[in-house]
């Protein structure tokens, strides 16, 4: 299920801030090539399902009220189904095919919570969109990157320090 954790942090991550505006990769041609490369189909439906899910998902992750029922609505009617095969239950997701992706992340998003709780978690940088699985012993991760985010943020603290250092008297 790595692959899935893997959509679940690209779908988290489609509204990157590029130039200071905040963008949306499943726009266009780039939401039809984000679909396929899960194995979606890029319908338009199945598009718009996976903007609500991202919204309640980065929603959820930021701590917001209403973002778990609103999850549950977004949700459906979907369901997991067992089918057993020679190496044991495998277990299959039962929704429209424009709603599978969708559910697809919100599987992967419980389990990251459940395994890694309290280390999904939005980018500590207030300028930036992305979020993280902090996957470091300490737990102690802030940025999405350490050499985007994590960078500007300490050359910030680190100019602020030396700008407070030379109005010293």
């Amino acid at each position: 299920m790595l692959e899935d954790e893997d959509l679940l942090l690209a779908l988290l991550n489609s509204t990157p801030v590029v130039a200071g505006s905040p963008t949306d990769e499943l726009a266009g041609a780039s939401g039809v090539e984000f679909a396929a490369r899960y194995g979606g189909t890029g319908s338009p439906a199945e598009l718009e399902h996976l903007r609500r899910m991202r919204e309640c998902l980065q929603d959820a992750v930021r701590g917001c009220n209403d973002a778990l029922s609103r999850l549950s609505t977004v949700l459906g009617d979907g369901a997991l189904v067992p089918r057993v095969t020679p190496q044991g239950l495998r277990w299959e997701v039962r929704a429209p095919e424009d709603e599978r992706l969708a559910f697809r992340v919100a599987l992967a998003w419980s389990r990251v919570i459940q395994e890694f709780p309290g280390r999904l978690r939005p980018c500590a940088n207030n300028e930036c969109n992305l979020f993280l699985i902090d996957r470091s012993r300490p737990g102690t991760a802030k940025w999405c990157s350490m050499a985007v985010c994590g960078n500007r943020m300490k050359a910030r603290t680190h100019a602020g320090r030396q700008r407070a250092a030379a109005e010293r008297p």
